[in-house]
């Protein structure tokens, strides 16, 4: 299955394990921790995004994409959080496309927020 619910984040984007191939991506989910009474996510918008990142990485051929929790409430609202400094992300849900450019793992697309809901912009985006 394409969605990778455990994955282990590592320190920086350069030593994500991205292939060779021009065509290899990996995507980032970087989505609020979930609330300890409701057991859904705290965020609203990524309660309304998830559906939508479920359906455009469950088919059999869609690209791989790895959950990452950015934790509690008050672990996100901390400004120097590792997903803000390390990892650039200030919103959430925020989906990120990393791949070799030159030989380097950089970012090459994102989506935050209600762009995810967007189908059209969600569909370029895994292009």
């Amino acid at each position: 299955m394409p969605i990778i619910k455990n994955f282990t984040l590592p320190a920086s984007a350069k030593l994500l394990e991205v292939s060779e191939g021009l065509d290899s991506k990996l995507f980032l989910a970087f989505i609020s921790g979930d609330d300890p009474i409701t057991k859904q996510p705290w965020c609203p918008d990524v309660r309304a995004a998830l559906p939508h990142i479920n359906a455009a990485f469950a088919a059999p051929d869609a690209p791989t994409v790895a959950i990452v929790s950015v934790g509690d409430k008050l672990k996100w609202k901390e400004p120097k959080n590792v997903y803000r400094t390390e990892w650039r992300v200030n919103n959430v849900p925020a989906l990120v496309r990393y791949q070799r450019v030159n030989g380097e793992i950089s970012e090459t697309a994102r989506l935050i927020e209600a762009e995810i809901l967007d189908k059209a912009k969600l569909q370029t985006f895994l292009a």
